[in-house]
Order: structure tokens, then C-alpha cells, then sequence
């Protein structure tokens, strides 16, 4: 199981420039579990497990995000960790 959790809203220029896509890409490469989606006021939420060093990182890459964002807020709460992920998802 999952040492930490996460569950973040990232706020900004965050949809429709590749920002979950990138999420995504990190948190696998990092070895970090989890989803992001798509919220309708325009932000984005991530759920993420991994270890606490992971997170640590992960958090420095989705607080910059790919070229095209421009982020505005970031609000992370700390949640106990499930173990319910196999892998990192991009949900709808």
C-alpha cells in the first residue's frame, strides 16, 4: 500500500493544452498511482498514492505542467492512502 495521498485541484490555463495527458505521463514515469480528471469549473483534480519522495517530485512537475498551461492555484489535502489504483488514469 501507498505510503501517502494526495488529492489536488489545479486551477489556470489546465484544460484543453495537454494537462492531464501530462499528469499522466509523469506519474507513471515517477512510479506514482492515481487519476486525474477534468472538472466543470475548469480545473483539474488529481488523486495520487505513492511514496512520499514520489509525491514530492510529482508535485514540482504538475505545479509547472506542460508548455501550453498556465497554472493560477494549486490546493493539495493530504488523505489516507487506499491502495485502490493499479496504475495512473486519466478519468472522464
Amino acid at each position: 500500500m501507498a505510503a501517502k495521498r494526495i488529492h489536488v485541484t489545479v486551477k489556470g490555463k489546465v484544460q484543453g493544452v495537454f494537462y492531464r495527458e501530462f499528469t499522466r505521463r509523469e506519474a507513471e514515469a515517477l512510479g506514482v498511482s492515481g487519476f486525474a480528471r477534468n472538472l466543470r469549473d475548469g480545473a483539474v483534480e488529481i488523486v495520487a498514492e505513492g511514496e512520499e519522495k514520489q509525491l514530492k517530485e510529482f508535485e514540482r512537475k504538475f505545479r509547472k505542467g506542460p508548455l501550453m498551461a498556465f497554472i493560477t492555484d494549486v490546493d493539495i489535502k493530504e488523505e489516507q492512502p487506499s491502495g485502490e489504483f493499479d496504475g495512473f488514469d486519466i478519468r472522464f
